[in-house]
């Protein structure tokens, strides 16, 4: 419903920045305080400094931000080349047989994470493949958590594609692999990139599916932070939640630079 009155429109926006300020930034800034507190006796927090940050990067969490680091890139690299051929391979596809498919990719989102990494620990605990108790399960658990993203990305984006373009570089004589490199994944290049971002931030924060596979010494950033204020560390748990929403943060800003420089790069490859 559209507010035309100012006196309507302040309060919507009244009533949304008290929500944004009481259930986002103020829940944000107790962290942020607590990653640098010391002690918290009282309304605010003392002893501030850096404690906390050293305490955690010279400890086990520090190997977790290593892990979620790999994990993440590894299973979104792998999520996004898949995706994306999936949907340039369904592209044009009509009738019952690719909503089917479509509903097939997309089912992963909508299973429980804690249940993907159930079905992967009764699935890869035994011989031929056993690989219960290494890292490539948690990679593993990751790509199947983060793929229904990727596609869904991919896909959105190429249902934008004006198709025009395409077939005027095929009329012009453009082999199919020329067209998909110069023509078709350029288009998709902020596609490619949103999908990128979106699925290394889940695979950043998931907990449900790791918690039930990781293996000694491949401990990921939440499963971490779990562990820290489950026996009471509070403090270290939000230094390292910190850093895990540093990291993520940075990740998409550079995914978001490296999509300018290149769409900058085509359109100068293209006037050159």
């Amino acid at each position: 419903m559209l507010i035309w009155s100012r006196a309507g429109r302040a309060a919507v926006l009244g009533v949304t920045a008290l929500v944004v300020l009481v259930l986002y930034a103020a829940p944000l800034a107790i962290i942020v305080l607590a990653a640098f507190a010391g002690q918290w006796n009282g309304v605010w927090p003392s002893q501030m400094g850096l404690g906390n940050f050293t305490a955690v990067f010279q400890g086990a969490p520090g190997e977790a931000v290593w892990a979620s680091l790999v994990t993440g890139l590894a299973a979104s690299a792998v999520a996004l080349v898949s995706g994306t051929a999936a949907a340039l391979a369904l592209r044009g596809g009509r009738g019952i047989g690719r909503r089917a498919l479509d509903l097939l990719f997309f089912l992963p989102s909508a299973v429980p994470s804690v249940s993907v990494g159930l079905a992967l620990l009764v699935a890869f605990s035994r011989p031929p493949v056993l690989l219960n108790g290494t890292a490539l399960i948690v990679v593993i658990a990751h790509f199947v958590i983060v793929s229904a993203f990727a596609f869904g990305a991919v896909s959105a984006g190429l249902m934008q594609l004006p198709r025009d373009v395409e077939q005027m570089a095929e009329s012009l004589g453009a082999s199919a692999g020329y067209r998909l490199r110069r023509v078709t994944l350029p288009l998709l290049l902020p596609y490619l990139a949103a999908a990128f971002g979106l699925s290394v931030a889940l695979s950043m924060g998931e907990l449900g599916a790791t918690s039930m596979l990781y293996p000694p010494g491949w401990v990921t950033m939440p499963v971490s932070i779990f562990a820290l204020t489950d026996r009471g560390d509070v403090f270290e748990g939000s230094a390292l939640t910190v850093i895990l929403i540093a990291a993520t943060l940075v990740h998409l800003a550079l995914v978001q630079l490296a999509t300018r420089g290149g769409r900058a790069g085509g359109r100068r490859s293209g006037t050159a």
